[in-house]
């Protein structure tokens, strides 16, 4: 279920169209397009334009692009790189680049919104940066499904956590519980901790 009624998308497209983006443990940019060409792609399932309008440009199609433009530059600064929409995508710095990430996949309009290891590779304080956006984003309404080794970012973000354990769940709740979680411990620490 999603948002409380069936969901059983039978392709890709299906799951942007229902309400679901999501961000990958690699990056996945667009590294030749502009940061803000990058975000501009993911609004791609909202439109209403087809091939007709971009091949003709009718005032509609050019409307269209002007609002997923402006929505684009709106979002990159919502996450914090607005600055940087003209500069080429593979030239962002790798925490930037999840940030880039982020955004396109909100381009999309989701409800949620999953991120896989989205603070893999960051330092402290890009780290940091991270989950002040996540705080945002769910002010926003969003609800964010996040796939995450770094247990202090855990710990200080989520209100419910799914520990596994060689892709099985060994624990589950709110994260103070889990935390103290004698399976927990012994899964991440070893066994006498």
């Amino acid at each position: 279920e999603l948002d409380g009624k069936p969901y059983s998308p039978s392709a890709p497209h299906e799951v942007a169209k229902a309400g679901i983006a999501r961000t990958f443990q690699n990056i996945r940019l667009f590294g030749e397009m502009t940061v803000l060409e990058n975000v501009m792609v993911g609004c791609h399932v909202r439109t209403k334009q087809n091939v007709f309008g971009a091949v003709f440009r009718h005032k509609a199609a050019r409307d269209e692009e002007a609002a997923i433009r402006a929505k684009s530059q709106q979002l990159l600064d919502f996450v914090g790189i607005g600055q940087f929409a003209k500069r080429t995508a593979r030239h962002l710095s790798y925490g930037d680049q999840r940030r880039l990430e982020i955004a396109r996949a909100l381009a999309t309009d989701p409800q949620l919104l999953a991120l896989d290891e989205p603070a893999a590779g960051m330092n402290a304080t890009e780290k940091l940066g991270l989950r002040e956006l996540l705080v945002k984003i769910q002010a926003e309404g969003k609800t964010i499904l996040l796939i995450e080794h770094d247990v202090k970012l855990m710990m200080g973000l989520c209100n419910r956590i799914t520990v596994l354990d060689y892709g099985k769940p060994i624990a589950e709740g709110v994260p103070a519980d889990v935390q103290k979680n004698p399976a927990v411990i012994e899964a991440y620490l070893g066994a006498g901790h």
